[in-house]
């Protein structure tokens, strides 16, 4: 080959490395994002129409862990871990007397309890989708599940029978399918806790960060949302310092589980976008958010999902205040998988969304900004390893 042909290549080869490196949200964008750092993930599901982004995000985030950890790529099975967490959050509502949070939404620690708890399976060997729908459904079988409960705690008799718990059973068995006892997958017999054990997965080994001041820093608190109901504890931190965390641990290939809010009007999955502008008024919304937040939600139009918009200057302050007046609540849990800088240098967050493939031009990821990730982090999920040490000796996290 000779030096002028060779030349022609190794140019026409950088320009291909280029034209890679350049991503964008949407089409006809004017963002120009460049990868800093993407750590490995699965594909991209779908929630359907359920309230379960919890066990969604949580898993995917585990996935990663486990190809991080171990090389080996599984898809788990979302719908084992729902049906066992309706099962557990049955027994406790009705301990309570009904005073508990009982609904489809759940939180990380969920999913990392009903591991250590019941073990886990993978994705084909129980889908949770007995009638083949196309797409999960699961606002009857909610419904159903919340009657049942409300009527054993408000049953007329003296005692309570032994036979709701059966009963309530048979209604998830109906419509998420037995879970099974025994299952072969790639060559190999297990049992859900043995099949946990087989992928190098440790519970204990991950931690919850949040940042608020209503309660002291570096010490665990509860987290006051609702879908907290089993009322397990995060560490709390500076916003700084949750954000030098989530930077240091993507730097570092390991991914995060965000809870964040999504009903801002920054926020549009359709454009592959969320942003916290200086004004915004002049978004325009049409159509409606449903309720769990399951879908592309609503259409938004502005300037601010076409070209780099200048963003609000997040404080501690502006967090807490969010907080304390429900503006900032546990929408949403997603998978963050790494970082992207636009062309004028700002920081954004790869995130990887639970609603399918079709509602975007990200192929069902989107990009948040720093500053949307600074002010509506609810909590995040992480390996300990992950942490700083300054930080991790501050939480006096061993």
């Amino acid at each position: 080959m000779n030096k002028i042909t060779l030349t022609a290549v190794v140019t026409m080869l950088c320009m291909t490395l280029y034209a890679q490196e350049i991503i964008t949200n949407k089409k006809g964008s004017k963002y120009e994002f460049k990868v800093v750092t993407d750590i490995e993930a699965t594909e991209v599901q779908s929630q359907g129409r359920t309230g379960t982004c919890w066990s969604f995000s949580a898993l995917s985030f585990i996935e990663s862990e486990i190809m991080r950890l171990s090389g080996e790529k599984h898809e788990l099975s979302e719908m084992f871990i729902v049906h066992n967490t309706y099962s557990d959050k049955a027994e406790q509502y009705i301990r309570m007397h009904g005073n508990l949070n009982f609904g489809p939404g759940g939180a990380f620690h969920d999913v990392s309890e009903m591991i250590k708890e019941h073990g886990i399976v993978p994705l084909e060997a129980y889908s949770g989708n007995p009638s083949n729908e196309e797409k999960f459904n699961h606002g009857e079988m909610d419904h159903v599940l919340s009657g049942m409960v409300e009527a054993v705690v408000d049953a007329k008799q003296k005692t309570l029978t032994p036979l709701w718990k059966p009963a309530y059973e048979a209604v998830l068995d109906t419509y998420l399918g037995e879970i099974p006892e025994k299952f072969n997958y790639k060559g190999k017999e297990y049992t859900p806790k043995s099949f946990a054990k087989s992928l190098n997965f440790n519970a204990d080994d991950y931690v919850f960060i949040a940042s608020f001041t209503h309660h002291p820093f570096y010490e665990e608190f509860v987290l006051e949302v609702p879908d907290n109901w089993m009322m397990k504890s995060v560490y709390n931190v500076p916003m700084e310092e949750m954000m030098e965390i989530i930077d240091h641990a993507l730097m570092n290939e390991y991914s995060i589980a965000w809870a964040s809010d999504v009903s801002e009007k920054g926020f549009s999955f359709r454009d592959g976008l969320a942003l916290v502008p200086i004004d915004e008024t002049k978004i325009k919304k049409s159509g409606e958010d449903n309720k769990n937040f399951s879908d592309a939600g609503a259409e938004k139009k502005s300037s601010i999902f076409d070209a780099p918009c200048e963003e609000q200057k997040i404080t501690q302050e502006m967090r807490q205040i969010a907080f304390d007046n429900y503006e900032t609540t546990d929408d949403h849990g997603m998978h963050i998988t790494g970082i992207v800088e636009d062309q004028i240098g700002k920081k954004y967050y790869i995130v990887k969304n639970s609603w399918g493939t079709k509602h975007n031009d990200c192929d069902g990821y989107f990009y948040a900004s720093e500053a949307f990730v600074e002010y509506k982090t609810m909590d995040i999920m992480l390996h300990k390893d992950a942490l700083p040490k300054k930080i991790r000796k501050k939480l006096g996290i061993k």
